[in-house]
């Protein structure tokens, strides 16, 4: 987040709950990402997840 706000102008700064939160929230969209795919994997009795289990996986905010 840092990086990515380096190149403003305008000088953001961050809490450090606010980081927190953010990665917090990031993980569990992943991990909730991961169980979705596993889970078309398992349907179509594949071992291993593939990016085509993971595109058809609809995004949820």
């Amino acid at each position: 987040v840092r990086e990515i706000t380096a190149s403003f102008r305008n000088g953001m700064r961050f809490q450090s709950a606010a980081i927190g939160t953010f990665q917090e929230s990031t993980e569990s969209f992943l991990i909730a990402l991961f169980v979705d795919t596993n889970l078309c994997a398992i349907h179509a009795r594949s071992a291993t997840i593939q990016s085509a289990c993971a595109s058809t996986i609809p995004i949820r905010f």
